[in-house]
């Protein structure tokens, strides 16, 4: 089956590229400033965000297996998005400083015409150092990390802020690899290609 991901990211196509099959990418066109986080739990809000772009692209190729994601982080229980400018990112990011959050990706597989809807979250803890204002400064000016959750790429020079991880790195990029790999894998042991049916249910926890 047709593959496709609904994402322009170039961090997740470097990542889909490690599964070494074949695949085409249409970015989903889903405005999520349109979609309020108020009273969703992160797990719940970005796995929403990752099913509604799923399920736009699988409406318009319903013979496919779309894959959709989403990405945020949580400090003090306060989902953090992507800055909207500079002022944002350096608030973003003093906010972070010396302390824990969390990054969460939802993940949705689809495909319209056998069922299939495989929704998951996955969830990674990281620790900055203290950062000093300078650093902050510099790395906003030079890296603008305005496409980013939490207004910082891990794998870019911001991986100097990072004191510890506790879960899976590639989430904290925003594409849980390994997580994918064995849903996508589960479809195939299930003979999913076959035409079997598989529907798995939104997460709410």
């Amino acid at each position: 089956m047709k593959i496709i991901l609904a994402s322009k990211s170039p961090r997740r196509k470097q990542l889909m590229n490690i599964l070494n099959i074949p695949y085409s990418i249409i970015p989903s066109t889903i405005d999520e400033s349109t979609i309020s986080s108020n009273g969703k739990s992160p797990s719940y809000y970005c796995q929403l965000l990752a099913s509604m772009k799923s399920a736009e692209l699988s409406s318009q190729h319903p013979d496919a297996i779309i894959i959709g994601g989403d990405t945020i982080v949580v400090i003090d229980e306060r989902i953090i998005e992507k800055p909207k400018n500079t002022i944002e990112a350096i608030t973003m990011l003093k906010a972070l400083s010396g302390k824990t959050h969390q990054v969460y990706t939802g993940i949705s597989i689809q495909c319209k015409s056998k069922n299939i809807e495989c929704t998951f979250s996955e969830k990674t803890s990281v620790t900055f150092h203290d950062l000093p204002e300078k650093d902050i400064i510099y790395y906003v000016n030079s890296y603008l990390p305005f496409d980013k959750a939490g207004g910082y790429g891990i794998q870019d020079w911001s991986a100097l802020f990072v004191s510890k991880i506790d879960g899976c790195f590639y989430n904290v990029v925003g594409f849980p690899i390994s997580r994918i790999y064995k849903e996508l894998k589960n479809l195939k042991d299930n003979k999913i290609y076959l035409g079997n049916l598989l529907k798995t249910k939104l997460k709410t926890s």
